[in-house]
């Protein structure tokens, strides 16, 4: 006796990760009569900029400590952290004098 397979839809989700999980065990042919064409981006990047710091190993291996503790990756603490000192108010610079 033959078993029939379930047919289950394309999830409903903002997942990047589900999505890639479900494709990764389903062939998009099965589910060409659910498919719809889209003119907007689905995925937009984000608008900013990468910015890459070079840590000492102890360095990393203690951000990754602390960022574990919080639940967090480490460049979201890395990006609060940033955040955080950006937003304090700036110490007056010192004026320079011009001699001469």
């Amino acid at each position: 006796m033959e078993k029939t397979i379930k047919k289950t839809g394309i999830p409903n989700t903002n997942s990047i990760e589900e999505l890639a999980e479900f494709w990764d065990a389903h062939d998009l042919t099965d589910f060409k009569e659910e498919l719809e064409e889209v003119v907007e981006p689905v995925f937009v990047g984000a608008k900013g900029t990468s910015l890459t710091i070079d840590l000492q190993l102890t360095e990393a291996r203690r951000l990754k400590k602390i960022a574990r503790s919080k639940g967090i990756k480490e460049t979201t603490m890395l990006r609060q952290w940033i955040l955080e000192r950006l937003h304090e108010p700036s110490p007056p610079t010192a004026r320079k004098t011009r001699r001469g």
